[in-house]
């Protein structure tokens, strides 16, 4: 007895033994780059001073989860919270997520005992000749009842890491879920700005319209009169059209910002109206968290999905190679059968078995033997897509932050060139209330003065939009949403 005990408990030891391994790689998280900036020399801290603002960067300040607030403009946060509502993409992406989640807890199933019930009723007519008879064969009932339990004893590891797998597409799906939340966030800010420039842009180029327009009608006069060649009016006319096409296509975009915006909130054209928000109503934010680069990879949403997805791949090669190996599976059944309804619970009809099944593959044509390699290829492929994820993500990163500095050295320029311009304007205009210059230099100065107003709105506009991108290339804060004072998060599936 004492013998058997430890017999058995040798089985029991040695099974757990070999049930505690998995082949295959063990995936671990790659290394960030060792860097300890971002551009090439050294990152900005600071731009020029620009409208009044100059932006500086903190490195490692936290990133807000609803960034978008520090544009300070009650509008704006409601439209993102009602986008996040209502999303289809959005919501498409929760669902995903869920359905990887219940994947994964059927996927634990296979640590579990199979229990499975069976209950047959049978019409048979026994063959004597079987037994050497030639008398006839009987006709009969037969009932049977019967349990069976199996479990497989993951030996190599196959199963765990297919498990493994499945946790992996988890987390794929849950960084898909933060990238479609952070660029649904960004696009719809990116919108607002580009919708409240195409409309101050608009009521510029109309004001420089009515302004060319009389331009033009002055120089009719003058040409009749003979003081200017005709040329001179057709020159006017060729860029007063000039600035006419521009209106159509300024509320071309206007229409498709709307409509846009339109779409982010999961609504139609036809039954929604897009909030009016100028430029006026936002406010640059002037102090710019910059993440260090050893947090980046593990923020950005983008760099998690290559991660999970190495990760994933590099499951699928301990399962490619488990499918080489033999796999071991213990089994047992027990039941009744009889000829009678009646009797069926009696124990003369009772019946058991139980017993081990050992499969193991022997010539599969090198079938195992390519897909294990073909799932090393994947594996190798999607840690280079990792890097090459790193590497873009690092770029896109100094790229902004050298872009809002140059975008502030340029509307400094342009304001420069629009503050110039109306002081030329309202010399020229005391100059002709003085008599010392004619109302087309006046009309000429108004136009350069809306044309320098123009371009300073979409240097304006894009210095705004850089800083979107600044957020969206840090990853948008998802990871600070349960702390203090954050009043928007990610949202996530149960």
């Amino acid at each position: 007895m004492t013998g058997g005990r430890f017999r058995l408990g040798a089985a029991v030891g040695l099974t757990a033994l070999l049930s505690a391994c998995a082949v295959g790689p063990d995936f671990h998280r790659p290394e960030p780059p060792a860097v300890s900036h971002y551009s090439m020399d050294t990152d900005p801290t600071v731009t020029t001073s620009a409208a009044g603002t100059a932006q500086r960067f903190a490195p490692g300040a936290a990133v807000a989860a609803d960034w978008w607030r520090l544009f300070n403009s009650e509008k704006l946060g409601a439209l993102i919270d009602q986008a996040i509502a209502a999303n289809p993409s959005l919501e498409a992406a929760q669902q995903s997520l869920r359905q990887s989640q219940d994947n994964l807890r059927a996927g634990y199933g296979i640590f579990f005992p199979w229990l499975g019930a069976d209950f047959a009723a049978e019409r048979q007519k026994f063959s004597p000749l079987t037994v050497g008879s030639t008398a006839p064969g009987p006709l009969y009932n037969l009932f049977t009842l019967s349990g069976t339990i199996s479990y497989p004893l993951d030996i190599f590891g196959g199963e765990r890491r297919a498990v493994e797998g499945l946790a992996a597409q988890v987390d794929v799906e849950r960084a898909t879920e933060l990238a479609t939340y952070l660029t649904l966030s960004a696009n719809i800010v990116d919108t607002v700005i580009a919708k409240a420039a195409y409309r101050a842009e608009i009521d510029a180029t109309q004001q420089l319209i009515v302004l060319q327009g009389q331009q033009v009608e002055l120089a009719k006069i003058q040409a009749r009169a003979g003081t200017v060649p005709y040329s001179t009016v057709l020159s006017l006319e060729s860029l007063l059209a000039s600035y006419e096409a521009t209106i159509p296509q300024l509320q071309q975009k206007l229409t498709q910002s709307d409509d846009l915006l339109a779409t982010l909130v999961g609504r139609t054209p036809a039954e929604w109206t897009p909030p009016e928000i100028s430029l006026a109503d936002l406010a640059l934010p002037g102090d710019l968290p910059v993440s260090l680069p050893s947090d980046l990879v593990h923020q950005r949403p983008d760099i998690l999905v290559a991660e999970a997805t190495a990760h994933a791949a590099s499951a699928g090669v301990g399962v490619a190679t488990a499918a080489m190996l033999p796999s071991v599976a213990l089994s047992g059944t027990y039941g009744t059968n009889s000829t009678a309804m009646n009797n069926l619970f009696s124990s003369a009809g009772h019946f058991w078995s139980f017993g081990a099944d050992v499969t193991a593959p022997l010539f599969e044509g090198g079938k195992l033997w390519f897909q294990r390699k073909a799932a090393i290829d994947a594996y190798r492929q999607a840690m280079a897509l990792y890097r090459q994820t790193v590497l873009s993500a690092f770029a896109q990163v100094a790229d902004t932050l050298r872009a809002l500095d140059h975008d502030a050295a340029a509307l400094q320029a342009q304001e420069k060139a629009l503050k110039t311009a109306e002081e030329a304007l309202h010399l020229v205009q005391a100059n002709y209330a003085a008599g010392l210059a004619t109302y087309l230099e006046v009309l000429t100065a108004d136009a350069q003065y809306y044309q320098a107003k123009i371009n300073d709105l979409e240097t304006i506009a894009v210095r705004y939009q850089d800083t979107v991108a600044l957020f969206t290339a840090l990853g948008g804060g998802w990871w600070n949403a349960e702390r203090g004072g954050v009043t928007a998060a990610a949202p996530t599936a149960d």
